[in-house]
């Protein structure tokens, strides 16, 4: 059987308006709303889709890689973009876009370990302090002291105790973030907890823990995710700000901020050395903040119309 343009023309309509039909059936009613206002969002979603790309491009990095990435030949350093090296090489003949791809795998493995260890640990501390006045003070003067440093500061004095590492990185990191998210889900807390239902709870005699896990931290995952991705985006940058100052992973270790680092001197010269890995480092924190802005309307419809 022969299809002819027009009947194949047809099936795309037909299915670009199944797929319009079943987004359009979710309503303001469903949980997954925000989904729907989500995708309709282009820029949430156009970044959304690169975040993908990027996530596909960490996990299959020995398959899109022309070279390892620490294979060095000097005979062709500090050669521009070319078809043989697209981004061309560093001072050690070291091929830029193999290094770029791994470098995606620990900015991403960075980002997504510290947005869960923070989230979890700032969770807790969040529902302790708000949840029980009596350990409020001691929490938060905790957090209040942690946010007395510089974030970068705090994480270059844990790294320096530490030694240079990335699950060393990781865990400067999330204590860094800690505060926000305890900060964030403990006003979430002292909100919720007045809440009838929260009373009603207590009198039939449900005891503390499943309050906070099915009463209140379930009514602070909309804004608690939206600080997730931004958590991811910080962690990135900030790992690159410690490769860049070389107090982050070890230099044998390919990532974005070292490589920007290693080709600063040599910029007016090898320009494609930082500005190629500085580019993909700007894009993916900017998709991050685009898709974390499209949760936020999606949450909260009323702030696109601000």
């Amino acid at each position: 059987m022969v299809l002819t343009d027009a009947a194949i023309a047809g099936s795309g309509k037909s299915s670009t308006k199944m797929g319009r039909l079943r987004l359009s059936s979710i309503t303001p009613a469903s949980k997954y709303y925000w989904i729907r206002l989500l995708l309709e969002n282009w820029v949430a979603s156009a970044s959304l889709a690169f975040l993908v790309v990027m996530v596909l491009v960490a996990v299959f990095a020995p398959l899109i890689a022309p070279v390892e990435p620490d294979f060095v030949n000097p005979l062709v350093r500090l050669s521009g973009p070319s078809s043989d090296y697209w981004f061309g090489t560093d001072e050690l003949g070291r091929d830029i876009f193999s290094r770029v791809v791994y470098g995606a795998r620990v900015s991403l493995l960075v980002g997504i370990t510290v947005m869960v260890g923070s989230t979890i640990l700032g969770s807790l501390l969040g529902l302790i302090a708000g949840f029980y006045p009596r350990v409020d003070v001691l929490v938060m003067r905790v957090i209040d002291g942690l946010e007395a440093f510089p974030g970068i500061l705090l994480a270059i004095a844990i790294m320096a105790a530490f030694g240079a590492a990335v699950q060393n990185v990781i865990i400067a990191l999330s204590v860094v973030y800690v505060p926000n998210i305890a900060r964030l889900v403990r006003g979430t807390t002292l909100m919720n907890s007045r809440e009838l239902y929260v009373e009603s709870a207590r009198a039939i005699g449900m005891r503390d823990f499943p309050i906070m896990r099915k009463y209140i931290l379930m009514n602070s995952i909309s804004p608690l995710i939206v600080q997730c991705t931004f958590v991811i985006a910080f962690a990135i940058l900030a790992e690159a700000s410690l490769s860049f100052l070389g107090a982050g992973v070890p230099p044998d270790v390919p990532t974005w901020g070292g490589m920007v680092s290693a080709g600063q001197p040599r910029l007016q010269q090898a320009w494609w050395a930082s500005v190629f890995p500085g580019a993909f480092l700007f894009a993916t924190i900017l998709a991050i903040n685009l898709v974390g802005d499209g949760l936020r309307d999606a949450f909260d419809p009323r702030s696109r119309e601000r």
